[in-house]
């Protein structure tokens, strides 16, 4: 399926030109400002929505989410203080609503938001140039184009600290992408930096991102944050898309979360004092804790919940005295009449409406008219039948390997008669379990939201092996595979793989292999040590992967079961539980 352009879309929902956001969507309203006492500053941070525009089962949505925001500015207006919103990345990927836009809806929405500043997360990339090609087909095409747009639309900043141009070397300078800015609320001045994982540039895919490298992220705050802090801005706040995982929150301790992660170290390397605020992302977690007396913050993932920091600061100096920590805030339309405890619109029990900042949460009008014209737009679609009944769900994991990754990889190695091997992106590239009933296209999609193309390479049996020894030495998220079963033992410090056929032949060094796989796994890290020198080439026709299982999907037709997809006395990998798998390791 092609994608539309922005304005094709948009133009079926409500026009082309920005939306204005909220009077005072950033700032407190002058009624009711007080003159003396200190001024309450609220960072409400979100990340990782994926296009998750709509409620899910009452969960969710940016309607509602917005709906929070009026009741809580509400608060500030009255107190003399505001609230700052901004996004830490990812805000596009993954919807139908979003994607046939290019992202263009949730930019309008998050203009009616009334949004700060966004970061550049690896998602943002996805897209690549505008229109219906995901990655450059013409001598012209930009890869970074859809981005850019969507950029230049908007009207907040996007920001990118450490995303660094090798012609330049210095952060990207596209129009209204810049590595960190001064916003005024409140009478209080906030600099805002965004940076990106140093994961980025290698979790998208690799031909929209070539020209660029990350830098370090702790050093990029500190360049920014030094200069923000020289030019009067007396709160700083960052924007990151990195993050770490915790089960507990509100606290200075990381017991109960990952130490070890990506944003904690970043915030122990920082000065003291430099950073109040750190807004977080990309592992789709929650945090809420003081780390080296940064607030640190983290909100799940796909709009379902928002995170918050208070920060009472001086009027005199315009710096943060204390700050208040509060857990991951669930978007939900309903509450249990008892408990107060978010649930979901199917709950059975007695509900009241959700309550926020002290008044009923009502979702904001113009947000809701947005996201409302954008699912009215793909009703169709969404619901178009592929011919084919699950009659369990089929999820991504399993207690052997995936069912429904078995499946892509089954349909990919069926749409290449002369394949050997399939090999699919399982655990990255598979969103959503697919649910039991008719199997509709936007179930799939859901599930597969990637504009991936179908690419057929041609390696030998030596070359596919190395590729496999990378796999198994080097993660526990293993990719999909068909054709082939791989398995493994360790021979002293070497790992042996040995990679059988289905009649039992085993493939050897020098034999020749078609191998059908992803545009985004040929030309990314994967496959790098076996591609030739001037990579893989992606024929600019080749067909998307989604539509590639639609079709297969419709051609066996019929009844599905997870058990139908899985045999667990053939696996085609050695077992999650021994992975990463070292020989000789101390």
């Amino acid at each position: 399926m092609k994608k539309l352009t922005a304005c094709m879309l948009l133009g079926l929902m409500v026009g082309c030109s920005s939306s204005a956001g909220p009077a005072g969507a950033g700032a407190a309203g002058s009624a009711g400002q007080v003159a003396s006492g200190p001024i309450t500053l609220t960072i409400i941070g979100t990340n990782d929505l994926h296009g998750a525009m709509l409620p899910d089962d009452g969960r969710g949505g940016l309607a509602l989410l917005g709906g929070y925001l009026n009741n809580l500015r509400a608060v500030r207006a009255r107190e003399g203080g505001a609230v700052l919103l901004v996004d830490a990345g990812d805000m596009w990927q993954g919807t139908m609503e979003s994607n046939l836009t290019e992202g263009a809806v949730v930019v309008q929405a998050y203009e009616a938001l009334g949004y700060a500043a966004v970061t550049i997360g690896n998602h943002e990339f996805d897209f690549g140039p505008v229109g219906p090609s995901a990655t450059p087909v013409q001598p012209g095409d930009d890869p970074r184009g859809a981005l850019k747009a969507r950029a230049a639309e908007a009207g907040f900043p996007f920001l990118a600290a450490n995303i660094i141009e090798a012609e330049t070397s210095r952060p990207i300078d596209w129009p209204n992408m810049r590595p960190s800015v001064v916003t005024e609320v409140a009478g209080v001045k906030v600099g805002l930096i965004g940076v990106t994982t140093r994961e980025s540039l290698n979790a998208t895919i690799a031909a929209n991102t070539r020209g660029l490298r990350i830098a370090p992220l702790a050093a990029s705050v500190v360049e920014q944050a030094e200069s923000l802090r020289a030019s009067g801005a007396t709160v700083i706040v960052v924007t990151a898309h990195a993050g770490g995982t915790c089960r507990e929150f509100v606290t200075t301790d990381l017991t109960a979360c990952d130490a070890s992660a990506e944003i904690f170290e970043v915030a122990r390397a920082l000065p003291a004092g430099l950073v109040d605020v750190i807004v977080a992302g990309h592992t789709h977690a929650g945090i809420a804790h003081e780390v080296a007396g940064i607030a640190v913050i983290e909100a799940f993932a796909r709009g379902q919940s928002f995170g918050r920091v208070d920060l009472t600061i001086d009027r005199a100096t315009g710096r943060p005295s204390t700050r208040t920590l509060f857990p991951p805030e669930p978007v939900c339309a309903f509450q249990d009449a008892e408990t107060s405890r978010c649930v979901p619109a199917s709950f059975a029990g007695a509900r009241a409406v959700s309550e926020y900042a002290g008044a009923v949460v009502e979702p904001d009008r113009a947000v809701d008219a947005l996201v409302r014209a954008a699912a009215e737009a793909t009703e169709r679609l969404k619901h178009t039948p592929l011919g084919i009944v699950a009659d369990t769900p089929l999820p991504v994991r399993g207690a052997v390997e995936s069912p429904l990754g078995n499946l892509f990889v089954d349909a990919l190695l069926a749409a290449v008669p002369d394949a050997d091997v399939a090999i699919n992106n399982t655990s990255g590239g598979l969103r959503a379990d697919l649910p039991a009933g008719p199997v509709t296209y936007g179930a799939l999609f859901d599930v597969f939201p990637f504009d991936n193309r179908l690419a057929r390479l041609t390696l030998t049996g030596a070359e596919l092996r190395r590729v496999f020894t990378a796999q198994l030495e080097g993660t526990t998220r293993l990719v999909g595979v068909a054709g082939l079963r791989v398995a493994a033992a360790c021979g002293g410090r070497q790992l042996r793989v040995t990679m059988m056929r289905p009649s039992g032949a085993e493939v050897r060094d020098a034999d020749r292999l078609i191998v059908a796989t992803t545009d985004f796994l040929a030309i990314g890290a994967m496959f790098r040590r076996v591609a030739p020198p001037d990579g893989f080439v992606i024929p600019a026709g080749a067909p998307i992967v989604r539509d590639i299982v639609a079709e297969q999907l419709g051609r066996r037709g019929g009844r599905l079961r997870a058990d139908d997809l899985v045999d667990p006395e053939r696996p085609r990998w050695p077992p999650a539980s021994t992975l990463p798998m070292r020989c000789g390791a101390a």
